[in-house]
């Protein structure tokens, strides 16, 4: 055949092929095996490690908490100037967190992105826990805890009605709203596999719970049909709460008339950076996990990558919203907003902590460009512990600094926390760790029907059969006590 005859010989274009979800090859009894003996089998020694000084830093909160309804808000830090402090930072700090967990169950399933298999279990419990620790601080910002359920549109014995053109009261519908919404969606999601613990268990307490708690599944034909139908809706529901949340919790500072709060840039902004903390905190959370129980061939070098990628991308629309937030006071001319970012980068008390934050928000994330990078666990966990620092710097700056150079120079103060502030924060956090413990400990980490669903046997156009993989529970010694010995013995 001469050249002319094999260049017009048509040739089939090359496909790539797709990195797998599961590696390995592993079956649909690996996988149910692999996540339900978390459940099922004695948790290792790391876990108690992590449990116990959880459990104590949320006796420490109990104690904070206490201590200021006995004493009043005053314990905390704010005075005038700065009304907003900790306590609000730290509430938008924990709302954004939770923003990850909708984003990968709802918007990543709408657009069929089957990545999200493995973590969006794990994420959206994170949401749930996230909104717990957020909803604390307002409910007792308000100084009378128990007179809290004054902010709900319902009768109550003064007469009184909201405010329904403040953004606070928004934040009420916006954050409830969100949390019950987000509370079903996890719920559902794990109706499913409740069922497959509730068949595994022994009689017992435990497979009551089980059984009561999966709605009497049975993983019927009819079952799978309304159990998607409903999912599908409920994750059409979320994707606008993704976008709404935040952006009323951004109100809470756009529509006032304080220099440096009154820009239209905020709910973008705020939308973006709760994406950019919420995706790292999950990743903060997930590689642990993944170490701890073996779950390598769940959680690969994949599922980092693209949340990687995605920090990366988030981070980047953050660092344009820094400057642009510098170009707009700029450029409108107002002397006012000018100072205010002045104050706030380059001669004000607290400038450093805008340093912090656009280091750990800006410039951390960009190693993420580097395929080695997004790729080594120990960089990437690192670049994340940077960003969930720069994201609560971040809210630290727009809040309380900006409340230090007030229009009245002669009000003009520094803020400083007291210790009350700084144990009620960290004791948010083992409050966060123990309920994420639980979570581990008695509900599966990852969506066992879902995960089941990304394998090549799942397709049923799927002709190739790939080569057996190793099927035995051969990581951490971690053996499926429902499986007997002999026949353990001779698949080893």
């Amino acid at each position: 055949m001469d050249a002319s005859a094999a260049a017009s010989t048509p040739t089939t274009p090359r496909i790539l092929e797709r990195e797998p979800l599961v590696l390995n090859n592993r079956s649909y009894a690996w996988i149910t095996n692999r996540i339900c003996g978390i459940v099922e089998n004695k948790q290792p020694a790391l876990w108690w490690i992590l449990f116990v000084p959880s459990v104590l830093l949320t006796g420490l909160m109990v104690f904070c908490f206490t201590y200021l309804i006995s004493t009043g808000v005053g314990v905390w830090g704010q005075k005038q100037p700065v009304a907003w402090a900790w306590d609000i930072t730290n509430f938008v700090f924990w709302i954004g967190i939770g923003h990850a967990g909708t984003l990968i169950s709802a918007i990543l399933f709408l657009t069929r992105q089957k990545w999200r298999t493995s973590v969006n279990r794990a994420a959206e419990a994170m949401t749930i826990f996230a909104v717990m620790c957020a909803g604390l601080f307002p409910a007792f910002h308000v100084g009378r805890v128990w007179m809290v359920w004054f902010l709900a549109p319902i009768p109550n014995a003064n007469a009184i009605w909201q405010n329904f053109k403040s953004p606070l009261l928004w934040d009420v519908f916006a954050v409830s709203t969100y949390f019950s919404v987000s509370l079903v969606f996890w719920f559902l999601g794990l109706v499913p596999d409740l069922a497959t613990l509730r068949d595994r268990c022994r009689p017992g307490l435990k497979k009551f719970l089980y059984g009561l708690f999966a709605l009497g599944w049975r993983g019927g034909n009819r079952h799978w049909s309304h159990y998607e139908t409903a999912y599908m809706l409920l994750a059409a529901l979320s994707t606008p709460l993704v976008l709404s949340v935040h952006s009323v919790v951004s109100f809470d500072f756009a529509t006032s008339v304080v220099p440096g709060w009154h820009t239209t840039i905020f709910p973008p902004y705020f939308v973006a950076g709760a994406i950019f903390g919420g995706f790292a905190m999950v990743l903060t959370l997930m590689l642990p996990v993944r170490r701890i129980y073996g779950l390598y061939d769940l959680i690969t070098p994949k599922h980092v990558d693209n949340m990687a990628k995605i920090i990366l991308l988030t981070g980047t629309i953050v660092g344009y919203a820094y400057c642009m937030e510098l170009f707009v006071a700029y450029y409108s001319a107002n002397p006012y907003e000018a100072d205010a970012f002045t104050l706030r980068g380059l001669t004000g008390p607290s400038t450093w902590a805008y340093y912090w934050m656009f280091g750990c928000n800006v410039f951390a994330p960009q190693l993420f460009w580097s395929r080695w990078c997004r790729h080594n666990v120990w960089v990437v966990m690192i670049v994340c512990m940077f960003v969930n620092a720069g994201m609560w710097f971040e809210r630290y700056v727009i809040i309380a600094t900006t409340l230090e150079r007030h229009m009245v120079p002669g009000s003009w103060g520094v803020y400083q926390a007291t210790w009350v502030d700084k144990y009620t924060f960290l004791g948010t956090f083992g409050f966060f760790m123990m309920l994420f413990l639980l979570f581990l400990r008695f509900l599966p980490v990852i969506a066992i029907g879902e995960v089941k669903g990304v394998l090549p046997q799942s397709n049923p156009h799927q002709d190739e059969h790939p080569e057996p993989g190793i099927q035995e529970e051969d990581l951490m010694d971690y053996p499926d006590r429902h499986v007997a010995k002999p026949a353990a013995a001779a698949v080893a």
